[in-house]
């Protein structure tokens, strides 16, 4: 049996239950992108820029647990992948890429377009390698998906040259797909984690991204609701445990300083699940600090200067969590939450005094609860990057995992479009709800028109103040007067329309809302224009909590 390499290889994508491949194709992979039309399984995303294929597949990745796939050409293609591949790595999302590349056993073109990716893509990926040869194919792809999906899931890149795509393969073979089972962590440390956790007054729980897993999250909540231990999480941790329990305290989106480290710092000890410092830390250790912190995670803790545990649980969360829940079921009840819950209380309050204030243009403050109020428990709301991710992630209470998508990793502008057509196309019955800053949304608003052509039904929200916000806060925290960051945009109304998407200004408060109940009930891609009032950030974020500290 014979068979072309390029059909070799998407049947191997098959044999990995790839569903879709999203990207921008050149000469060097029409042969694949050939093998890709004949396929009655995979369906090709054509996208605008690679970037946006690039955050689509990662975010399937991140939704689904299996590998996003997306494709490129060799040179300016390829490194467009660059920031998606930082994006997944960072975010650990499995996703495969795959990049063209000229002939490499006989080419006329000398170095045209030629760019050392495999180099490029080696410090950003899990897994870099070229397909030199038709018949290795099949195990090159069964080990980028391996890797891809092994804890601590990522990026990997695939190098197909053209010639190699137009190969005949003899015999080609498709490996099984063989799924290890993530050991357990050894009763030891679960018996050191106990003894811990027993000998503690006032214990927290903290969750971060790596615990966004069905098992982990149901052991998750069984922990609390039988241990009654208060808990927090990380801004990629919302949502693992409905954040309507009682004993949630809040959701650290700064590092310090803020209303809810006022129960970190009461804590003697800090039980942390899935969380590591390559998301932004929702906590610093100090050497002088008597608090103890156990990591529990599926990988040991890098030590840092803010990040130190004194215990690592290694395993599989959702083994260590059952376990910890069932030697410590009789001690339920006995921690001192009373300080906790009355931190819980403050938070609430100083998070709640501008969300039902009117005015217009809107206070982030106000955006949050209104999209609260309007979306269901299992709606989904993705965000790009900007200083309103901070204000989602501490005034938003999600009810489910993967019901409020933002990226505290690599933290990248221009993502947060791409991740909600991506979560539509995966979830047609769910609302799904995209805030961008104007800054980020330009970044990749190209793709108005491949949300359009995929048939999805969209609301878009920009938030327009005309300016980088986020940096402008920062700027003016550190005292700098305003410079080098405001510009003008674009009629964003008429630039919907011309995509061919429906667009809105609303001028108050009451029309705004009369607008964004109206799109979320109305078919298609909906993209509402939003002045906002981003005036008291700097108030609140660096002015009422520095003083908060001096207290």
């Amino acid at each position: 049996m014979k068979m072309k390499t390029s059909d070799f290889i998407i049947q191997a994508l098959e044999n990995e239950g790839v569903e879709y491949i999203f990207g921008l194709p050149g000469e060097e992979n029409l042969d694949l992108l050939e093998s890709i039309r004949k396929s009655d399984q995979i369906k090709l995303i054509l996208t605008r820029h690679e970037q946006g294929a690039g955050f689509m597949a990662a975010t399937y990745g991140r939704l689904t647990g299996k590998s996003g796939v997306c494709m490129s050409t060799l040179g300016p293609g390829a490194t467009n992948l660059m920031t998606p591949a930082a994006y997944a790595q960072l975010g650990a999302m499995p996703m495969v890429m795959l990049t063209g590349q000229k002939p490499i056993k006989e080419s006329k073109q000398g170095k045209f377009q030629i760019v050392d990716i495999l180099e490029m893509m080696q410090p950003l990926t899990k897994f870099s390698k070229q397909i030199t040869y038709g018949k290795n194919s099949g195990a090159i792809i069964r080990e980028a998906f391996r890797l891809s999906q092994e804890e601590r899931p990522g990026g990997v890149h695939i190098e197909i040259p053209e010639d190699v795509c137009k190969e005949q393969v003899e015999k080609p073979h498709f490996f099984n797909i063989i799924n290890s089972k993530i050991p357990s962590a050894n009763l030891e440390s679960i018996s050191n984690a106990e003894k811990m956790i027993r000998a503690a007054k006032k214990p927290l729980l903290l969750i971060g991204a790596s615990a966004n897993r069905k098992r982990a999250s149901e052991a998750l909540t069984t922990f609390v609701d039988t241990l009654k231990i208060p808990f927090f999480n990380t801004q990629m941790g919302k949502g693992i445990i409905d954040e309507r329990n009682k004993l949630y305290l809040g959701t650290a989106a700064l590092s310090s300083n803020d209303f809810i480290h006022d129960a970190i710092e009461e804590a003697d000890l800090i039980i942390n699940v899935g969380h590591d410092t390559i998301e932004k830390p929702p906590f610093i250790m100090d050497v002088n600090d008597n608090r103890k912190v156990i990591h529990i995670n599926f990988f040991a803790a890098e030590i840092n200067e803010v990040y130190f545990p004194q215990l690592n649980v290694i395993g599989d969360i959702a083994y260590s969590i059952e376990k910890l829940t069932n030697v410590l079921k009789h001690c339920a009840g006995k921690w001192n939450t009373d300080y906790f819950l009355g931190v819980k209380e403050n938070v609430a309050s100083h998070l709640s005094k501008y969300e039902e204030d009117n005015r217009f243009p809107i206070l982030p403050q106000r955006l949050v609860k209104i999209t609260r109020d309007l979306l269901g428990d299992e709606d989904i709301v993705t965000l790009d990057n900007g200083i309103y991710k901070i204000w989602f992630a501490r005034n938003y209470p999600a009810y489910a995992q993967n019901t409020l998508l933002l990226d505290n990793a690599l933290a990248t502008m221009g993502a947060g479009f791409a991740s909600a057509i991506m979560a539509k196309e995966l979830y047609p019955n769910k609302k799904v709800v995209s805030v961008n800053g104007d800054g980020g949304f330009m970044m990749n608003s190209q793709e108005l028109e491949t949300a359009i052509r995929m048939k999805l039904d969209l609301v878009v929200i920009i938030l327009n103040d005309n300016a980088y916000g986020m940096i402008e806060w920062k700027q003016e925290g550190e005292g700098f007067p305003k410079y080098g960051l405001e510009y003008q945009n674009p009629d964003f109304v008429k630039y919907a329309e011309s995509f061919g998407a429906h667009g809105y200004r609303p001028d108050s408060l009451e029309n705004f809302k009369e607008i964004y109940k109206k799109t979320l009930k109305t078919k298609g891609v909906h993209v509402i224009d939003l002045a906002v009032d981003y005036s008291l950030n700097h108030k609140i974020l660096n002015v009422l909590l520095k003083e908060k500290t001096k207290k």
